[in-house]
């Protein structure tokens, strides 16, 4: 979220949540505007949803203004606002456990839509195609893992977060967290070898 070693973005988000808590608006604003990229693609991918992760972005946010006077900088804000995204997630796929749901939401022309930063690399509209669809995909693999897997795929794998603040964030030791990411990337690989078979050309 902050570029690393930027040490006056760090200074200037730290200066941003000492704002925020002192009761200033326009600070909390930038907050949002600061991570909420971060944190909707972190729903979306735990929740499959577009509506769903803007209802669980929106959550996030209100838990945070909720709880930010509690917070103490013992762990990066990033990390802290991870953690609260996590279980707004997580609360919310507990609670339809037993609800079918859609791991896609579709435009007109039957797209996938949600993810707002997943780059084209491609101008060849063959290749883009074979992209979005290998990405709608992995998308609907992720989702049929369990919670604890789709979790740290999330955080490691998509968001690309160090196996330090995943601990932080799920409150788990660094070896759980390896041993899990490597058995969520397995159980990810077993969803995906019929479909990535399509792609071996």
């Amino acid at each position: 979220m902050t570029p690393a070693g930027s040490g006056t973005a760090r200074f200037s988000e730290a200066a941003t949540i000492r704002a925020a808590q002192r009761g200033d608006g326009r600070a909390f604003d930038r907050l949002v505007d600061s991570h909420y990229r971060a944190v909707y693609n972190t729903a979306y991918r735990m929740l499959g949803i577009a509506s769903a992760a803007d209802d669980a972005t929106q959550a996030s946010f209100l838990r945070v203004y909720e709880a930010l006077g509690s917070f103490r900088g013992d762990a990066s804000f990033s990390t802290w606002l991870y953690r609260i995204t996590m279980n707004v997630c997580l609360d919310e796929l507990r609670r339809r456990k037993n609800e079918p749901a859609s791991l896609t939401d579709e435009d007109e022309e039957g797209e996938p839509t949600g993810e707002r930063d997943l780059p084209d690399e491609s101008d060849e509209p063959a290749r883009s195609a074979e992209q979005r669809e290998l990405q709608r995909l992995v998308h609907e693999g992720i989702g049929r893992l369990p919670e604890d897997f789709r979790t740290i795929i999330v955080l490691y794998d998509l968001r690309g977060l160090s196996y330090q603040e995943i601990s932080e964030v799920l409150g788990i030791p660094l070896g759980t967290v390896k041993s899990r990411l490597n058995r969520a990337r397995n159980a990810l690989r077993a969803e995906m070898a019929g479909h990535l078979e399509l792609f071996d050309r």
